[in-house]
C-alpha cells in the first residue's frame, strides 16, 4: 500500500476503502481510471476532479460521514464544489408530436467519403483568416476495447446513457436499427471505433451556449449556417449532420479552443450532443437530443446543461486531448461506421466480423483517398501562395499506433490537376500546349445574372480554365475539374466530341474568387455559384434558392458556362493543321479497318468492334496508329487483340508486329490484349508497327488494323 500522510483527502479515502475492502485497483476499476491515479489521491499528491468526487460519494453512500467529510474537504482546499457533468434528455413535447430521428442526418449516408467531405470543407470555412497560415484537419481513428474501453463507457456516464440506448433501439425504424447494431458492437464485441476529426488554426466554437454565434449553430441548432464568407463552401447548415450520422449511436462530443474568449477563457470548452429518436425510459417521455455538460444555474429548467470549461484529466478520459494551445475544434464520433463502403466491396450480412464496414485499414485509406480527391487544390501551393488546407489520417488501437500517421499529398493524388493549379499560383502558364508538362491557360466567360428576378446580366466573370497532360495516377482521362473560391471539388465532367487522336489530358475549371481576386466579377461569380449547388455540394445546376434569389432560367447561365468550357477545351488540346504531320492525307486512303468477323452462334453478344482509324508514317518506317473502339453494352469483360496487317496487291496479308502498344483512354493492355472496365462504351489505344516485321516498306503498302477477340472470349 501506498504510503500516506496524516490527514487530508488520502487519508479520508484510505480509510472508506478499508471499511468496504475496497483496494485501489478495485476502486480505479469502478472509476473508469488509472490505479496510478487512485495511488496519487492515497498519497495526497493529487485530488480528484468534482465529477470523481460525485461518484466517490455514491460508491461509499453506505457512511452517514460521506457527503458531510467529502464536502467540507473540497472546501477546507478552498476548492468550492461545482455541479458535475450530467446527461440533459430533452422533455417530450406537450403537444404529442415525435421526432424518430435527426431529419438532418437523413440527407446523408454513413459515408466516410461525405464525411470526409462535408468536416472538412467546415474547417475550410473556418480558417483562421488573421493569418496566411492553412488550416490544418488531422483525423484519427481508434478502436478501444477491453479496459479502455470500460473506462471511456465511465466517462461518458454510460450508466446514464443505457436506458436511452436500449428504449431506442425497441423501435422497429431505422434509426433504432442503427443504434441496435451499435449496440451489439459495443456489448457483444466488447468493441467501439472513435473518429476524431481536429482542425487547428480555425475559429473554434465561439459564441454563448444559446444566443447567435458558431457554438449554437453546430450544437444547439438545425439548418442553421453561420458562414459568413461568400467563399465558403457550406450554405444549407447540413454538413454537421454528417458527424451525426456516421455515429451508430448518434454521439457526438467537442472540445473547443477558441479564437476569441468566451467568460474569459479559450481552452478546453466541452460539450456533448447525442441525437436518438423519440423513447420512453422509466415511464418519461423525452423528444430525443440530449446534452453532456454542467448545468446551468440560470437556464428557466434546472436540469439544462451548458458547455463546460474541462479539467486536463477529464479530457484525456473523453480522448478529446489536443495536440497545441492553437484554436480549433475536436469532434469525437462514437462508435463510428461506414456502410457506403460495405457495399462497395460487395460483402454482405454473413461477412467475417474482421471484414464489416468498421475494418480499421479500409476506413483509414477511404478517409485518404476521399481527402485526396475531394480537396487536392486545396492543398496545393504556389509561388509565394500557401496552400488552405493540410490534412493527414492516422489509426490506433487502444492508444498503440496502429497505422502510421499519413499526410494528404495532392501531387500523388493528383499529379496533373495539382501541377496544373500550381504553374496557375505561380504563373508559369503558357498559351498553348508545345510540350509535354505545360499548363495553358485561357478564360472562358460566365454571364452574371441580375438578382430578384430582374431581367439582365449583371456582369461578365471570367473563369480561369487550366489544361495539362494526363498521367496514369489521375483516374479517368479527358476530364474537367471545376471549384470555385474555397477550392474544394464540386463536380468532374467529361468532355464530348473530342477527336480521335487527341492526347490525354485534365483540366481545371477555377471560377468566382478561385479565379483571383482581381477576376472581372469575381465575387458575383462566387455568391452566384454557391447558390447553385445542393446541400452535397457536388454540381452547379438549377437549386431552390437560385430559382428564389435570381429567376427561373438562371440556371442557363450556367449551361452556357459548361459549353464555353468545352469548346475552349477543344480549341487548347486540338492539333493545329499547320502542325499535323506531314503525309496524314496520303496515309488515309490507305487505311482500312476489316470487317472480317467470326462466325458465331445464335443470340451471342457482339464483341467490341473498331469505329475509327488513323495512322501516320514516321521517320523510321513504322504505322503509328490510333484507333477509337466501340464497345456494346451488357458489361461482359471482353478481351481483344488488335492485329495490324499490310495491305498487299496479291496474296494473304502478312502480319506485322507491334513494337508499342498503349491504352490511350477507357482501356487497359496487358501483354498485347485490350481489356474493357464495365460500362465502357468508347475506347481509345495507340500502336506503332515494329518496322523489322514489315516485308516490304511502309510507303509501299497499305494497312489494315483488325480487332480479334482473345481467346477466352467474355469471360
Amino acid at each position: 500500500m501506498v504510503a500516506l500522510t496524516a490527514g487530508g483527502f488520502g487519508a479520508w479515502l484510505v480509510e472508506r476503502m478499508h471499511g468496504t475492502g475496497t483496494d485501489a485497483s478495485e476502486l480505479a476499476q469502478r472509476l473508469g481510471v488509472t490505479r496510478a491515479l487512485v495511488e496519487a489521491w492515497l498519497d495526497n499528491r493529487s485530488e480528484p476532479s468534482p465529477d470523481h468526487l460525485v461518484l466517490l460519494r455514491r460508491l461509499f453512500a453506505h457512511d452517514s460521514d460521506t457527503g458531510r467529510d467529502i464536502g467540507n474537504h473540497a472546501e477546507d482546499r478552498g476548492r468550492p464544489e461545482r455541479a458535475p457533468i450530467v446527461w440533459y434528455h430533452r422533455p417530450a413535447h406537450d403537444d404529442g408530436g415525435r421526432e424518430l430521428g435527426n431529419a438532418a442526418a437523413f440527407a446523408f449516408e454513413a459515408d466516410l467519403e461525405v464525411l470526409a467531405r462535408e468536416a472538412t470543407q467546415n474547417s475550410l470555412d473556418e480558417r483562421d483568416r488573421r493569418n496566411d497560415r492553412p488550416v490544418r484537419v488531422r483525423y484519427t481513428l481508434h478502436e478501444l476495447s477491453g479496459d479502455m474501453l470500460a473506462r471511456f463507457r465511465t466517462a461518458i456516464r454510460w450508466h446514464d446513457l443505457r436506458p436511452h440506448y436500449e428504449a431506442a433501439a425497441a423501435q422497429d425504424q431505422k434509426v433504432g436499427r442503427v443504434i441496435s447494431a451499435g449496440l451489439r458492437e459495443l456489448l457483444e464485441r466488447d468493441r467501439l471505433v472513435l473518429l476524431r476529426v481536429d482542425d487547428y488554426n480555425a475559429n473554434g466554437l465561439t459564441g454563448d451556449d444559446y444566443e447567435d454565434g458558431r457554438f449554437a449553430a453546430v450544437v444547439r441548432r438545425q439548418l442553421e449556417s453561420r458562414k459568413s464568407d461568400a467563399a465558403a463552401g457550406g450554405s444549407y447548415g447540413l454538413g454537421k449532420a454528417t458527424l451525426w450520422a456516421t455515429s451508430r449511436l448518434g454521439l457526438v462530443l467537442m472540445n473547443s479552443t477558441l479564437s476569441e474568449p468566451h467568460e474569459g477563457r479559450t481552452r478546453r470548452r466541452l460539450i456533448g450532443r447525442l441525437d436518438l429518436p423519440w423513447r420512453e425510459v422509466d415511464g418519461r417521455r423525452y423528444a430525443g437530443p440530449a446534452w453532456l455538460g454542467r448545468p446551468d444555474d440560470d437556464a428557466d429548467n434546472a436540469e439544462v446543461v451548458r458547455s463546460w470549461w474541462a479539467d486536463e484529466e477529464t479530457v484525456e478520459s473523453l480522448h478529446l486531448t489536443r495536440e497545441d494551445d492553437e484554436p480549433g475544434t475536436s469532434f469525437l464520433i462514437v462508435g463510428a461506421h461506414d456502410v457506403a463502403s460495405l457495399a462497395g466491396s460487395g460483402q454482405d450480412g454473413d461477412a467475417d466480423a474482421d471484414d464489416d464496414e468498421d475494418s480499421l485499414e479500409r476506413m483509414h485509406h477511404r478517409l485518404v483517398r476521399a481527402l485526396g480527391r475531394n480537396f487536392w487544390a486545396a492543398m496545393t501551393a504556389g509561388g509565394e501562395k500557401q496552400p488552405l488546407l493540410e490534412a493527414s489520417v492516422r489509426t490506433l488501437r487502444n492508444g498503440v499506433e496502429h497505422l502510421g500517421e499519413e499526410r494528404v499529398d495532392p501531387q500523388v493524388h493528383q499529379p496533373a490537376r495539382s501541377r496544373a493549379l500550381r504553374a496557375f499560383l505561380s504563373g508559369t502558364t503558357v498559351d498553348r500546349l508545345t510540350e509535354a508538362g505545360q499548363v495553358a491557360l485561357t478564360t472562358v466567360p460566365l454571364k452574371v445574372p441580375e438578382r430578384d428576378g430582374v431581367a439582365g446580366t449583371a456582369g461578365e466573370h471570367r473563369a480561369v480554365l487550366l489544361v495539362t497532360d494526363a498521367t496514369d495516377a489521375d483516374g479517368r482521362i479527358d476530364r474537367v475539374t471545376a471549384m470555385r473560391g474555397n477550392r474544394m471539388t464540386v463536380k468532374t465532367s467529361w468532355v464530348p466530341g473530342l477527336p480521335v487522336g487527341t492526347n490525354p489530358f485534365q483540366a481545371v475549371l477555377l471560377a468566382g474568387r478561385a479565379a483571383g481576386e482581381d477576376a472581372p466579377f469575381a465575387a458575383e461569380a462566387e455568391e452566384f455559384l454557391r447558390a447553385s449547388e445542393p446541400p452535397e455540394h457536388n454540381k452547379w445546376g438549377q437549386t431552390e434558392e437560385l430559382r428564389m434569389r435570381y429567376s427561373a432560367s438562371a440556371h442557363r447561365r450556367i449551361g452556357a458556362l459548361t459549353s464555353e468550357t468545352n469548346k475552349a477545351v477543344h480549341e487548347l488540346v486540338a492539333l493545329p493543321k499547320e502542325k499535323k504531320p506531314g503525309g496524314t492525307s496520303k496515309v488515309k486512303s490507305r487505311l482500312k479497318i476489316s470487317e472480317k468477323s467470326a462466325r458465331r452462334a445464335a443470340g451471342a453478344p457482339t464483341p467490341p468492334a473498331l469505329d475509327d482509324l488513323a495512322a501516320v508514317i514516321d521517320p523510321s518506317g513504322a504505322w503509328c496508329v490510333t484507333a477509337e473502339v466501340k464497345v456494346p453494352s451488357g458489361g461482359q469483360p471482353w478481351r481483344m487483340n488488335p492485329v495490324a496487317k499490310l495491305e498487299v496487291r496479291s496474296g494473304p496479308r502478312p502480319v506485322v508486329a507491334w513494337a508499342e502498344l498503349v491504352a490511350v483512354r477507357n482501356c487497359e493492355v496487358t501483354d498485347g490484349v485490350l481489356h474493357f472496365p464495365p460500362g465502357t462504351r468508347r475506347a481509345v489505344f495507340r500502336g506503332v508497327t515494329d518496322v523489322s516485321t514489315h516485308p516490304v516498306r511502309a510507303a509501299l503498302t497499305g494497312l489494315v488494323v483488325e480487332l480479334q477477340e482473345n481467346k477466352g472470349g467474355a469471360v
